[in-house]
């Protein structure tokens, strides 16, 4: 079998930042898939997953809340290796365009408080697994480490 394009990043030269994973064209329209690394893969610990999902529920309430990129919000989910999310968007993007956009949605998680959206037995398939401060934690060093001084280097895939 073809090894898939995300298999052939080479995942020790990898940077937490902002990739494009991947592009698909579905009939007319472009697809974009962000590969959104929040740890270093294979260095740092990966994520836990009461944070991991706290954080996609709170993410995929914002980007489907989103008055530009609501109606363009395709999919925000976690990375099974536990280090990021991917994120998949109806046009044709580079990292660098969704930048501002993934800054306001790291800000929401941040300083999110109360109920986490859909955590509730009747919403969610495991609503106890959450993990609200861890959360907002690695959103706020995403946004301090990453986000408010991108570089290419954390913009574009390692060669």
């Amino acid at each position: 079998m073809k090894q898939i394009a995300s298999f052939t990043i080479d995942h020790t030269k990898l940077l937490p930042g902002i990739y494009v994973s991947r592009k698909d064209i579905l009939g007319s329209e472009s697809i974009t898939t962000f590969d959104i690394r929040i740890t270093q893969p294979n260095v740092d610990p990966v994520m836990g997953t009461g944070e991991i999902h706290t954080t996609e529920h709170l993410a995929a309430t914002y980007l489907r809340n989103h008055k530009e990129y609501g109606p363009k919000t395709i999919y925000f989910g976690p990375m099974g290796c536990r280090t990021g999310y991917y994120l998949l968007l109806g046009g044709d993007y580079a990292s660098k365009d969704i930048v501002p956009l993934l800054t306001e949605m790291f800000e929401f998680i941040r300083d999110f408080e109360g109920d986490i959206p859909g955590a509730t037995a009747v919403n969610c398939g495991n609503y106890s697994d959450m993990n609200l401060p861890k959360s907002k934690e690695y959103a706020k060093e995403f946004l301090d480490k990453i986000l408010y001084n991108i570089d290419d280097k954390h913009l574009n895939y390692p060669e």
